[in-house]
């Protein structure tokens, strides 16, 4: 019988590629524009890869007889991980009708696209009429959101899968093997003799490649991981470290030591540390014997990160085919067949600890004991100006599409202490150790000490955190006087809002942590300013409100928050 032909295009590193060579189908083609991605699917799939710009490949070129279409055009302006979902959609489609003229020209019995679930919506839009992809609505366009895991992948990955095949018939193929877990993935690769979680390839530990240890974290590192993945004020809250009982999360193409998308374990010591290269790769459904042609160690993470993962593509492939499930081979029949290409990858260095970071590197994070869910926060921000930096306490409330805020500084410490003082003497006190606490601190050296670049007295994350422990002893002297918190936080909107504003509600619901937030904030700003030069002070207003403005331009796209 005569092999099923596939072209791949958006191919990658060839994740569709082996997927398909796997269920029996010959790839004869594929097509990617970077090249390291194509010399990786060269050398592992041994099929011609040709390095192009799909946008501007010749239809005429492509091979005839095709019985497949399959790929994987680029999600980045669809995915929420790009500035917040604010990527350019338009630019995006340009891929999506390109791979859909590909389909239409060379007419294939089948095709199947891969891309991140925010697609099927688009989709749905654009094949209405007057739509970008009106004109393809004859290609029988289905499309499914399928977590990866319920296939076999020991990763909780939700894609898009677009196509013309029998869904009902890969629906079928669930489950087909055992759950695997991310601490099953890491043990299996700690072993003398390895055996692939994946395919069951046996290969000893010495040949083992791209599974060089991360240093672990260092404590800056875990905790601002910590606090992006615990108390991010928008997005929804991640474990930390990551949960070796269950899949893995997205694996994603982009991550730095310091970022909520990185996947973080606890090593045997106790220590916290970053998944290698080879663990990534496990956990996209690659084999052990799978080889990354990358020049960097941010270039293989990238290729990992948006490939197809093979298993995926195999058992969409034998949809294709139309095979029962009790005929659809395990993924552990092939491991005599899967073995690494000849040629051996440069072997590259995982990122290190302590680098130094960009003069004018950010710093918002929120304040211990003064933070609310549903991004209600005060935060110690870092702003710059010329070659100024100045520090604030910052105060946000509202939603994700309409952030409000409050200027605190000492024309609002004025007010609220006024009415603090005919009735609770007690909090004035707490809120004098505010200014004290600032007066003492190297507020000059913080900036150098953050971005790694000089000496100092005061880190940032102490400041923090001295603020934070006022804060919650402010907060429990309000807890026992709710009425005058209230008063605290009335006065502040009335004084700075002309109209009832987005989530008052809330802030008044709770009234000891906010009225607490003002008062300590404007605390801490009014004696910053003492602090700062005068030639280059701005006013309190200014630089929250220009920080404002930015904010809502990318609602999605929050900062960062501390424990």
């Amino acid at each position: 019988m005569t092999a099923m032909r596939a072209i791949d295009v958006y191919s990658g590193v060839g994740g569709w590629s082996l997927g398909l060579r796997l269920a029996g189908i010959k790839v004869v083609g594929s097509y990617e524009w970077w090249g390291p991605a194509n010399e990786t699917n060269f050398r592992n799939n041994k099929h011609r890869a040709q390095t192009i710009d799909v946008r501007t490949l010749s239809l005429k070129n492509l091979p005839k007889r095709i019985d497949l279409v399959v790929g994987s055009p680029p999600c980045t302006q669809f995915s929420y991980a790009n500035r917040g979902g604010n990527g350019d959609v338009a630019d995006g489609l340009q891929d999506l009708i390109r791979f859909f003229e590909i389909v239409a020209h060379v007419r294939p019995r089948f095709w199947a696209m891969e891309n991140v679930p925010r697609i099927a919506a688009i989709i749905d839009a654009e094949l209405r009429k007057g739509g970008a992809l009106y004109r393809f609505r004859q290609l029988g366009i289905q499309h499914r959101v399928i977590n990866m895991e319920a296939f076999g992948l020991p990763q909780r990955r939700s894609r898009c899968i677009v196509g013309n095949f029998d869904f009902a018939l890969l629906d079928s193929y669930r489950d087909q093997t055992d759950a695997q877990t991310l601490g099953g993935v890491v043990s299996a690769l700690d072993k003398g003799k390895i055996c692939d979680p994946n395919y069951g390839i046996i290969l000893d530990r010495r040949k083992l490649t791209e599974h060089a240890i991360e240093e672990p974290l260092n404590d800056e590192e875990t905790r601002i991981n910590r606090a992006a993945k615990r108390h991010h004020p928008v997005y929804n809250q991640m474990p930390f470290p990551d949960s070796s009982r269950r899949a893995s999360r997205t694996v994603t193409a982009t991550c730095t030591r310091v970022s909520r998308e990185s996947i973080v374990i606890r090593d045997a010591n106790g220590r916290y540390r970053r998944l290698t290269l080879r663990e990534r790769a496990c956990l996209q459904g690659f084999p052990i014997t799978f080889q990354f042609y990358g020049k960097s160690h941010a270039q293989k993470l990238r290729m990992i990160g948006n490939a197809m993962p093979p298993p995926m593509a195999y058992f969409i492939a034998h949809a294709m085919k139309g095979t029962p499930k009790s005929r659809v081979p395990l993924l552990t029949s092939f491991a005599k067949s899967l073995v690494s290409p000849e040629a051996s990858p440069k072997e590259t260095r995982p990122e290190t600890a302590g680098r130094r970071y960009p003069e004018n590197r950010r710093f918002r994070f929120a304040i211990p004991n003064l933070r609310l869910s549903s991004g209600v926060r005060f935060e110690l921000s870092n702003h710059f100006d010329n070659a100024s930096t100045e520090w604030t306490v910052d105060f946000y409330y509202g939603s994700s599409k309409s952030i409000q805020s409050i200027d605190l500084g000492r024309p609002l410490l004025r007010p609220l202490l006024a009415i603090v003082q005919r009735r609770r003497r007690d909090l004035l006190s707490i809120a004098k150790e505010a200014e004290v606490l600032v007066s003492r601190s190297d507020i000059t050296n913080m900036q150098s000490l953050w971005s790694h670049r000089g000496p100092g007295v005061t880190r940032a994350f102490d400041l923090l955190d001295e603020v934070g422990a006022l804060g919650a002893r402010m907060r429990d002297a309000f807890s026992a006087d709710e009425e005058l918190a209230k008063e605290l936080v009335s006065e502040a909107l009335r004084l700075q809002m002309a109209r009832s504003p987005i989530g008052e509600e809330k802030l008044l619901a709770n009234s000891a942590t906010i009225a607490s937030g003002l008062l300590i904030g404007s605390a801490v700003n009014a004696a910053l300013d003492e602090k700062s030069i005068p030639s280059t002070r701005k006013s309190r207003r200014a630089i929250v409100s220009s920080h404002r403005i930015a904010s809502s331009d990318a609602p999605n796209s929050p900062p960062a928050v501390a424990e």
